[in-house]
């Protein structure tokens, strides 16, 4: 039985727990902290599948978390990656109206994003696309050049680094099962109650603390439940397949190709990312997933799927969405019909230029009534337990890019809430 005691736990290493702990420890060098990751290694979930895009802040709503931190967020990566040697590249963004009709929805982001104070953005026409994307068609697009992509994985690691350089303590292999309070003080301890919050593991450990923070992801609604706070927002797991370039056609895409969303589906639709390691995906789909970390189209858990499935908040919203949902599950399994709509934007593009690529997992946190959960929700609960524990409820993408604000929010809301 391992048994340790730290002023804060933070419970979750992917980006947002990892970016969190290091500005905690680093605002609180005489507090001690550790961060809890139930796999050997950190970052291998949605950290780990991430698209690697450093988003610049266009899509938000003006005034919403989620515009603030990302716009943030953006700037803190790069002056972080800069100074930490970790490789990126600006290489831009376009979201592309096929449509005439697509044109005035354009034209609406353009406006959100000039209010959402996003860099350089400008609008250009058919011959502007095709100087910045020679393969690309388009009758108007939105130029995002601040844009550009990243190894998320590699710069939450390094977060970590950070983390444990300052003196911090990472335990992996730590999946929490039990948060509870203490009534008695650990054997042999002279301390009594000083750390009275008790996490315990489902391999037997134990560490005692004063407060936790939990950046559960996936699970963020069970660590919810787990500490007697709330069950909503409820989690959903969504998968997203990816197709990938084959090598010798990369050329056919410099920097991001985006789809002008349509705010009649509930997800941004299929768009063109390279990657750091020269290859460059096309994609996602979004499906429901059977397994909340299911990456491949058979994986499945009988606990995630009927919690799922019974959850009226998704039931409502299948019901509100049913065609599209037929359409991404369509074309998940047939691979031409996602190619038919990357044509619109390549024309170039053939079937037989791709390769199914990877998947990745989006928590996506749902209410009641069958509504996507689309800004950033903390918090906590009553009682000697809950009111010693913040729950990070829901982080939606950007929440890469928006992570070092992110970690500087929540830094803010401990100190208020627990007087660090």
């Amino acid at each position: 039985m391992l048994c340790s005691s730290f002023d804060v736990a933070v419970i979750g290493g992917g980006i947002v727990g990892l970016a969190s702990a290091r500005e905690l420890i680093l605002r609180h060098p005489n507090l001690t902290f550790t961060l809890l990751e139930k796999e050997k290694e950190l970052a291998l979930h949605q950290t780990g599948h991430n698209s690697g895009v450093i988003h610049s802040g266009i899509y938000y709503t003006p005034g919403s978390l989620k515009a603030q931190l990302c716009v943030r967020g953006a700037t803190l990566t790069y002056q972080y990656c800069q100074k930490k040697g970790v490789p990126y590249k600006i290489c831009g963004k376009l979201i592309v109206a096929v449509e005439r009709e697509e044109i005035p929805r354009l034209k609406a982001l353009y406006e959100r994003g000039q209010k959402n104070n996003v860099r350089d953005l400008r609008l250009i026409d058919a011959k502007a696309i095709r100087e910045k994307e020679p393969y690309c068609r388009g009758i108007m697009a939105l130029d995002s050049p601040y844009t550009g992509i990243v190894d998320w994985r590699l710069v939450a690691l390094t977060y970590g680094e950070d983390f444990q350089e300052a003196g911090g303590t990472v335990i992996t292999e730590f999946e929490a099962s039990d948060i509870t309070v203490a009534t008695e003080s650990p054997a042999g301890s002279a301390e009594g109650l000083k750390y009275p919050i008790i996490i315990k593991s489902s391999q037997g450990k134990e560490v005692r603390c004063r407060f936790v923070l939990a950046c559960g992801g996936l699970y963020s609604d069970r660590l919810s439940e787990m500490s007697g706070c709330s069950s909503e927002p409820r989690i959903v797991p969504f998968r997203g397949d990816y197709l990938v370039l084959k090598p010798e056609k990369n050329y056919l895409v410099r920097g991001n190709i985006y789809p002008v969303p349509n705010p009649q589906f509930p997800f941004l639709g299929v768009h063109f990312t390279p990657r750091m390691d020269g290859s460059v995906w096309l994609g996602p789909n979004a499906v429901l997933a059977f397994k909340r970390e299911g990456y491949k189209l058979y994986d499945f858990d009988t606990q995630d799927f009927f919690n799922a499935l019974s959850y009226r908040g998704l039931q409502r919203l299948v019901m509100k969405n049913i065609v599209y949902g037929m359409g991404e599950m369509y074309r998940g399994v047939f691979t031409s019909a996602q190619v038919k709509i990357l044509q619109k934007f390549i024309p170039e593009l053939s079937p037989s230029d791709i390769l199914r690529g990877p998947s990745g997992v989006r928590a996506q946190a749902l209410d009641a009534e069958g509504n996507l959960v689309d800004d950033f929700v903390f918090d906590g609960g009553k009682g000697e337990l809950g009111s010693r524990v913040l729950h990070v409820r829901n982080a939606p993408s950007p929440a890469a890019s928006s992570s070092l604000a992110i970690a500087e929010m929540i830094a803010d809301e401990l100190q208020k809430r627990f007087q660090l």
